[in-house]
């Protein structure tokens, strides 16, 4: 079975895609827990501050003390929101796009087995799934998850559109196929 490649790929690649998720929790949750908690901090005395009529110990705040208090909200909500853009970026980058071409590959694969078409046709749309899973969230890994400089030279070159762009062409080329060769059970490819 052609597709069968694909299968084993995008199971592979899922559980690669999974274990992003606690790699995430260990590396950058402390962090943003820390930060997290040092904005409640100082917001939650803004908070008490304006509650209570801008009176301390029912004492009038002064304007010094409220814009240090101010500032010291801001930046704390401005290393707060810091603190989370590196696992947002793991998120929204390698981890969503390794789900998604991980599972295009397993359906592909399973789509592969029950199409009537020319074995080359099959082998090129197979290749360019896993070619274009490698090339678009593998360099979304190793740039974003494995902070590799050289991924991101390579997805803001001109090669760089290539992984999706082949991802894309794969997909149109399933369809084409499907039109006239999908048979609703498996299919058994000759060697030719």
């Amino acid at each position: 079975m052609i597709g069968k490649k694909n299968v084993v790929f995008g199971f592979l690649f899922l559980a690669l895609s999974a274990i992003l998720g606690p790699v995430m929790i260990v590396k950058y949750i402390p962090d943003v827990q820390a930060t997290a908690t040092a904005k409640q901090e100082k917001i939650g005395f803004l908070q008490q501050a304006a509650e209570s009529g801008f009176e301390v110990d029912l004492e009038p705040m002064d304007a010094k003390t409220l814009a240090q208090a101010n500032t010291k909200a801001v930046l704390a909500l401005s290393a707060d929101l810091n603190s989370q853009s590196a696992m947002d970026m793991i998120k929204g980058g390698p981890h969503a796009h390794g789900n998604l071409e991980a599972l295009l590959n397993i359906v592909v694969g399973i789509f592969l087995g029950f199409v009537a078409a020319k074995r080359l046709f099959k082998q090129i749309i197979s290749w360019m799934f896993i070619i274009g899973t490698l090339m678009h969230a593998g360099l979304l890994y190793a740039s974003r998850a494995l902070g590799q400089g050289w991924a991101d030279s390579i997805m803001f070159s001109p090669v760089g559109p290539v992984g999706p762009a082949l991802i894309v062409l794969g997909l149109v080329l399933c369809g084409v196929i499907a039109i006239t060769g999908f048979r609703g059970e498996p299919v058994r490819d000759k060697l030719m």
